[in-house]
């Protein structure tokens, strides 16, 4: 049984410096997966190394990893209109964040 408040899940939003582009994804460790997108692999053809997609602007804890991936579901599933809706609900003035997690 896992122990509340022991594991740490983040849903988040990425999008590149233009804001013209989301990226949604689900980490255990916003910190390091933040760092892992800003240096992305030589010649990497991750969507995000792609569209320098680093900079995020949503994230939301969980602590329990199915309810996680089922809202990075959610979201993904979303049209692009919800999702600027749910970012600016969270983060009105989309603001980059990467700073505020460090």
């Amino acid at each position: 049984m896992k122990t509340i408040g022991s594991h740490n899940y983040y849903v988040y939003i990425l999008t590149n410096k233009n804001k013209t582009v989301l990226y949604t994804g689900v980490t255990n460790n916003l910190r390091e997966r933040l760092y892992a997108h800003k240096h992305p692999e030589p010649f990497s053809k991750a969507f995000t190394a792609k569209y320098k997609c680093h900079y995020l602007i949503y994230y939301e804890h969980f602590f329990d990893i199915n309810e996680a991936i089922h809202m990075e579901k959610v979201i993904k599933g979303k049209s692009r209109h919800k999702k600027e809706l749910l970012i600016t609900e969270f983060n009105p003035s989309w603001k980059f964040l990467n700073d505020d997690v460090w």
